[in-house]
C-alpha cells in the first residue's frame, strides 16, 4: 500500500521534548517506520522549518520525509501556522494529481484541513488522528488556549469529511461523538512503544536517594510537573527527577524551568529535584530503570507515551486518571491512577508504591507483559491498515462543501 503521512508541525526527523516536539514527532516516526517493515510504501509530508533542509529525506527505517514549502523556512508555534495550510494543501495536491497515494493519513487537526483540501478533488481516502482535540484544550486552559479561534468548528469539519476518524484512546471517541462524529467511522488506535528499546533489563542511570520518582514530558504547565514536586513534601527520603525540555545547559533560560524550581525552593525541596533537561532516546530506557516509580500527572492528556515507555521497563506508573491514561494504566495492576492536580492524592499514592516492594514489583511485571501483549508497533501498524482497508473501499471524493471551501480560505 502506498501511504502518505502529513505532519505539518511535527516532524519524525525532530529532537523531542521541545514545546512543540513530543509524542506525536514519536507516533509518526515509529508508524511510519513500523508500516516500512511491513512492507508499504510510506512517506511523511511535514512543513520546512529551516531552509537548509533537503527536499526529501530517506529514512534509515524506510520511509521518506517530505520538506513542504508552506511558510517562512524557519520554526513557527504550530498555532500560527494556520494562515500557511492552504500553501501546505496546493503542494499535497500537486503532488498526490501526479503520484498517488492509496490512502492518506493526517496527524493533527491543521494536517487534517490540508489533507482534505487537497483530497476533496482527488478522491483520496482520508484517515484523520487528531493527537489533541481543541474542545478539551479550551476547557482545560481557557484563556491561556492559544489555538486560533477557528479551530474548534474546523476540527468538526475535518472529522465530517475524513473517510474515517482513528482515535488515539476511548475517552477521544466520545468527545469525538459530541462533536457529531458517526461513531460507526471511528477506531480506536492507541500509540506503541518501541520494545526493543524500552525493555525492563539493561543499564541503569544512578540514583543519589534512597526512592527515585521520575517525571517526563515537555516542560509546559499542563504536564502537571508542578503537583509532583509538592507530592515530594509529602516523601522524605525520596528524590525527583524532571526530565524534558531543552538540554541542560540550557535551563537556566527556559522560564517554565526556573518557574518550577523556584516553586521547589518555596517548598523546601530543591534539594532533592534534580532537572535533567532533554534525555536522549538512547539514554530514556536507563533512566527509567532507575526510577521506583514514574510519575505522569497531566491536567489532561489524549494518549501519552511515557506510561507505556515504563511499564516497558518494568517500572509502574502512578497517573492522573484522564483522557489516555485510563486505558493505558490499569489501577492496582500496572500502577495507580489519581485525581489529576491533588497533590496529597498523589504522595498517598507514590507512598503505597515506594514502602511496598511487593506491590511495586507486581505492578513492574504486569506491565510489561501490558506493554508488550497490546502495545508494539507492530501491533499498532496492523490495527492502523485494517483502519486503512475500511476507508479505501469506500472511499467517495470528500463533500467540497461550501464550509469547506470557506476554511480553505482562512487557511491561505
Amino acid at each position: 500500500m502506498r501511504i502518505s503521512m502529513v505532519s505539518e508541525h511535527a516532524s519524525p526527523l525532530a529532537a523531542l521534548g521541545g514545546v512543540d516536539a513530543g509524542g506525536q514527532n514519536l507516533h509518526v516516526a515509529e508508524l511510519s517506520a513500523a508500516l516500512s517493515r511491513q512492507g508499504h510504501d510510506v512517506t511523511v509530508y511535514t512543513r520546512r522549518d529551516d531552509p537548509d533542509l533537503p527536499e526529501e529525506v530517506r529514512t534509515p527505517s524506510g520511509y521518506r520525509v517530505v520538506h513542504v514549502p508552506a511558510g517562512p523556512p524557519r520554526t513557527l508555534p504550530k498555532d500560527d501556522l494556520l494562515p500557511h495550510m492552504g500553501d501546505f494543501g496546493k503542494f499535497l495536491r500537486e503532488r498526490w494529481s501526479a503520484d498517488r497515494p492509496d490512502v492518506v493519513h493526517a496527524h493533527f487537526w491543521m494536517s487534517g484541513l490540508a489533507a482534505v483540501l487537497a483530497c476533496r478533488e482527488l478522491d483520496i481516502p482520508v484517515v484523520q488522528t487528531f493527537h489533541a482535540l481543541g474542545v478539551v484544550k479550551r476547557r482545560y486552559q481557557g484563556a491561556k488556549d492559544t489555538s486560533p479561534p477557528e479551530r474548534l468548528q474546523l476540527e468538526r469539519l475535518i472529522g465530517s469529511n475524513a473517510t474515517r476518524v482513528a482515535a488515539t484512546c476511548s475517552d477521544e471517541v466520545f468527545e469525538l461523538a459530541r462533536m457529531g462524529v458517526p461513531r460507526s467511522r471511528m477506531s480506536v488506535v492507541p500509540c506503541g512503544v518501541d520494545l526493543e528499546r524500552f525493555r525492563p533489563n539493561g543499564p541503569t542511570a544512578p540514583k543519589y536517594q534512597r526512592h527515585r520518582v521520575l517525571t517526563v514530558g515537555r516542560l509546559v504547565p499542563r504536564k502537571g510537573f508542578d503537583t509532583v514536586i509538592e507530592a515530594l513534601r509529602l516523601l522524605p527520603n525520596t528524590e525527583l527527577v524532571i526530565a524534558g525540555g531543552p538540554e541542560e545547559g540550557a535551563l537556566a533560560d527556559d522560564p517554565e524551568a526556573q518557574r518550577l524550581l523556584d516553586h521547589a525552593d518555596e517548598l523546601g525541596v530543591r534539594g532533592r529535584v534534580l532537572m535533567a533537561g532533554q534525555v536522549s532516546r538512547d539514554e530514556m530506557p536507563a533512566l527509567l530503570r532507575s526510577a521506583d516509580v514514574v510519575a505522569c500527572t497531566p491536567w489532561y492528556e489524549p494518549f501519552g507515551i511515557v506510561p507505556l515507555e515504563a511499564m516497558a521497563c518494568g517500572v509502574p506508573v502512578v497517573a492522573s486518571a484522564v483522557g489516555g491514561l485510563t486505558d493505558t494504566v490499569v489501577d492496582g495492576v500496572t500502577g495507580l491512577l489519581v485525581p489529576p492536580r491533588s497533590p496529597e492524592d498523589l504522595a498517598a499514592a507514590l507512598r503505597r508504591l515506594l514502602t511496598d516492594r511487593t506491590l511495586r514489583e507486581g505492578c513492574g511485571i504486569a506491565g510489561c507483559d501490558r506493554a508488550a501483549s497490546r502495545y508494539s508497533w507492530d501491533r499498532i501498524a496492523a490495527d492502523t491498515l485494517r483502519v486503512y482497508d475500511r476507508a479505501v473501499p469506500t472511499a467517495a471524493p470528500v463533500t467540497a462543501s461550501t464550509e469547506l471551501s470557506s476554511a480553505g480560505q482562512v487557511a491561505r
